[in-house]
């Protein structure tokens, strides 16, 4: 076959049924010895007559880039909502490139992998900020423990004030009683506990109900003090007692009003207020007294 030199450059059928490589001017490489042999004549591109390179799949690859910009933000607290906005689009997008057709539909798998892991990022970072601004908004602070005979170096309370050791205060390790408990808002100290309370709750009021027979009323005195801003009520703080055998008694499980019974007192900053509660124990079982400084804080308890 004749090719007339104004054809342009391309793949056409030399005559004998192959395709071979015109350049405008000359034959060149067939087209089945392009891969096995260098053509005869000016490089010529490896495609076929009504072919060409396959297109680049431009949704995929800004499916992968926003995702990837949303997995930072979501990464980031003061920008996570940025985050939410561009990951649900990063997946949208990631979907529907991979019904397009292109090159590099797996960047279209890399942006839905991404859109998927940093939603879930972005909610454990969520979460944290939520958990944050509640134990702000609620906590008390760090919590320090002085023991009865602590001293410091000129008398400083401070200095006496320790951290709360992980290892004692716990029910099986509790503080001395006369422990002061303190964070950033209150003080509790428990003062006394009398294990012969019968007698005080009889006398306190008429109507008081004596204790069931095999159970025994116990009087836990203590001492709070508001160190916070404005003012805060009484019953923020929560003693109650917990038995040997594992139960918790409150001061609420029997109807009994003491002449100094702790009530809903409004204190401000450095107000200071002693009371007690009355809690009915098992006759024979030991208790130990359980402090909680304010809510959310951590609890503590003080052996009798």
């Amino acid at each position: 076959m004749t090719t007339p030199n104004d054809t342009p450059a391309g793949w056409y059928d030399d005559g004998s049924g192959r395709q071979r490589w015109w350049d405008g001017q000359r034959w060149g490489t067939f087209a089945d010895e392009v891969h096995t042999s260098a053509p005869t004549t000016t490089a010529a591109p490896i495609a076929f007559a009504g072919g060409g390179p396959k297109k680049l799949n431009v949704l995929a690859l800004v499916a992968a880039i926003v995702a990837a910009v949303g997995f930072i933000f979501a990464c980031i607290p003061g920008a996570l909502i940025v985050g939410w906005i561009l990951l649900p689009i990063a997946f949208v997008l990631s979907i529907v490139s991979l019904f397009l057709k292109g090159d590099k539909k797996w960047l279209g798998i890399v942006g839905l992998v991404l859109s998927i892991v940093g939603t879930i990022v972005g909610v454990i970072v969520f979460l944290g900020v939520v958990a944050a601004s509640v134990d702000e908004a609620f906590g008390n602070g760090d919590t320090t423990v002085t023991q009865p005979g602590d001293s410091g170096d000129a008398g400083d309370p401070a200095e006496e004030a320790e951290p709360a050791d992980d290892a004692q205060g716990t029910r099986e390790n509790p503080y001395p009683l006369g422990s002061e408990v303190s964070n950033s808002d209150w003080s509790v100290v428990v003062n006394s506990v009398n294990p012969d309370g019968n007698a005080i709750v009889s006398e306190a009021n008429q109507f008081n109900e004596a204790a069931p027979a095999g159970s025994h009323y116990e009087i836990v005195n203590y001492t709070i003090t508001y160190k916070g801003a404005e003012s805060a009520t009484s019953a923020e703080v929560t003693v109650d007692v917990v038995t040997a055998a594992g139960n918790v008694v409150n001061s609420y499980d029997s109807l009994v009003v003491l002449t100094d019974e702790f009530g809903f007192e409004e204190l401000f900053t450095g107000a200071t207020v002693t009371g007690s509660k009355a809690f009915l124990v098992p006759d024979g079982e030991t208790i130990v007294v359980r402090v909680s400084p304010g809510f959310l804080s951590d609890e503590f308890f003080v052996h009798p």
